[in-house]
């Protein structure tokens, strides 16, 4: 794989992560519905259904992964509002871009196998037939 500075070997770990916390349609949810704005334990589990313990679980992993914040209630401590990290979110939007990106969509020919012995023994400058 040819390495653009943007995509790295370290990005693509970290990008692994992502996917993967995203990956459970449950934190797909949280992760939309926070999209929308912030929301707190409550107001999550009222709109997903989901059981406090599930709930936080969920929002623990995609806090690590650094998609969501937490900030605690400025009045009363136990309540912990949750956001859609906006940095982290454009970050990964032109991350993932980038990868997905078709103009990256490079025309070579793969050398290996049967078809492939055929093309590197032809003489330089005779292209195979598609």
């Amino acid at each position: 794989m040819v390495e653009t500075p943007f995509i790295n070997k370290q990005n693509l770990t970290e990008a692994a992560a992502v996917l993967k916390a995203l990956a459970d349609p449950n934190r797909l949810r949280i992760f939309n519905l926070l999209m929308q704005g912030d929301s707190c334990n409550g107001e999550l589990n009222e709109r997903l259904g989901l059981p406090p313990n599930l709930l936080s679980h969920h929002l623990r992993v995609l806090r690590e992964v650094g998609l969501v914040r937490n900030r605690h209630d400025a009045v009363d401590a136990r309540w912990i509002y949750y956001t859609v990290d906006r940095e982290a979110a454009q970050q990964w939007q032109a991350w993932f871009s980038e990868l997905l990106n078709p103009a990256r969509i490079q025309a070579r020919q793969c050398l290996c196998g049967p078809e492939g012995q055929q093309i590197a023994s032809l003489p330089a400058g005779i292209e195979a037939l598609s």
